[in-house]
């Protein structure tokens, strides 16, 4: 079977690069595992949507039919350091609606999932598992385990941080481990949170709270390993207890809604974001500390940027052609780059210390607290990314 571009993996971001491509003359093909289920009540993983990636989904038809009940708008948020740091952003003093919207995980994959099962042009394989993978100078040759054979001009590798795809392809990647689990979970509150966000950087690691609709907010502590196979086998009424404990009970008292998971820290480069009739894109390209909370944007962006490229391209180049390629990979490269330089700093940085260190990153929240100007150019950056 023969398509213009295959994308192995059906995550957020490979799903919303299909949904991209969606108005192209281009034949794409789709392959994963399984389909997306619905968890039962709230999903524990969730993301900050930045508004950028919000107009993203809308513009491939996906926002519109998020649930809105399901769905909260950052108005503000406070962050904390570990001695007396602070510094606060604010939608109203910025002059927008909001700073981010917080989404399951689940939700968003499901809709997009919908929206590309209608697509006139796209051909889904699930559930399918890749098995074989080899390049020519004119196409690439996907087998599936089930025997099927796909040709392509381009395969997405958009299968997550451990990519089969990638691996398949003989690209390395340089991996540094943080030592730290992220500990997520949701909880409900006493007290309203009013649309802000909190984040906390503490002695024993990095601890937000997402709002989520109605008294209801999302955490990722994100913290050595210990603790969090710690916090991970607490019962519940102690594990709120904790959280609440952490958050100087900002909140009230906490039940916990959903149990608590763990999922280990990485920090991944790839060399390149492409080879010939290869396209990385997501977590199969790069990862970052949840830090700043921009891992599924940077994937969105790829998407987006990988579809423009795509659906623009010289009509003489096919998709696989690497100067193409090359042309998305310069498009993404300063901002993948300077993200994770700047997480992986700010994790450095705020890493248990005592003396000067512990002075001078809680003196540069509050410097930077005291500068609107600073403060908006921050803003503004998070908004378009």
């Amino acid at each position: 079977m023969d398509f213009d571009i295959v994308i192995v993996g059906g995550g957020l971001a490979g799903l919303a690069l299909a949904a991209g491509l969606r108005r192209s003359t281009l034949s794409v093909a789709l392959v994963e595992g399984k389909p997306p289920v619905a968890p039962e009540g709230w999903d524990a993983r969730v993301y900050a949507i930045s508004p950028a990636n919000a107009r993203f989904l809308d513009e491939i038809g996906v926002w519109p039919h998020l649930e809105r009940g399901r769905m909260e708008p950052v108005r503000d948020m406070k962050v904390f350091g570990d001695n007396g740091g602070h510094l606060e952003f604010s939608a109203y003093a910025s002059g927008v609606s909001e700073l981010a919207w917080i989404l399951e995980s689940s939700l968003m994959q499901r809709e997009l999932w919908e929206t590309v099962k209608r697509q006139g042009n796209l051909t889904l394989f699930c559930p399918a598992r890749p098995q074989a993978l080899d390049f020519t100078a004119d196409s690439a040759h996907l087998t599936l385990a089930d025997g099927r054979a796909l040709k392509a001009r381009l395969v997405v590798a958009a299968d997550g941080a451990d990519s089969w795809t990638r691996a398949a392809a003989g690209i390395e990647v340089d991996w540094k481990p943080y030592g730290q689990l992220a500990v997520v979970a949701n909880f409900a509150t006493a007290k309203p949170h009013h649309g802000t966000a909190f984040q906390w950087f503490r002695h024993d690691g990095i601890l937000a709270w997402l709002p989520l609709p109605g008294n209801r907010f999302s955490m990722v502590w994100s913290t050595p390993e210990a603790h969090g196979r710690e916090l991970l086998a607490l019962p519940a009424a102690g594990l709120c207890a904790r959280v609440a404990a952490a958050g100087g009970t900002r909140l009230g008292e906490l039940e916990l809604i959903t149990p608590a998971a763990g999922f280990p820290l990485r920090l991944m480069r790839a060399p390149h974001a492409v080879a010939p009739r290869l396209a990385l894109i997501g977590d199969a390209g790069h990862t970052i500390h949840p830090l700043s909370g921009h891992g599924i944007n940077l994937g969105f962006q790829d998407a987006r940027t990988l579809a423009t490229t795509l659906c623009n391209k010289p009509g003489v180049l096919d998709c696989g052609d690497l100067a193409l390629l090359r042309g998305y990979e310069r498009a993404r490269k300063e901002e993948v780059v300077l993200l994770q330089t700047v997480t992986d700093g700010l994790h450095r940085l705020f890493r248990p210390a005592s003396g000067p260190l512990a002075s001078l990153r809680n003196a540069g929240l509050n410097f930077t607290n005291r500068l609107p100007v600073v403060k908006d150019v921050l803003v503004r950056y998070a908004l378009a990314s």
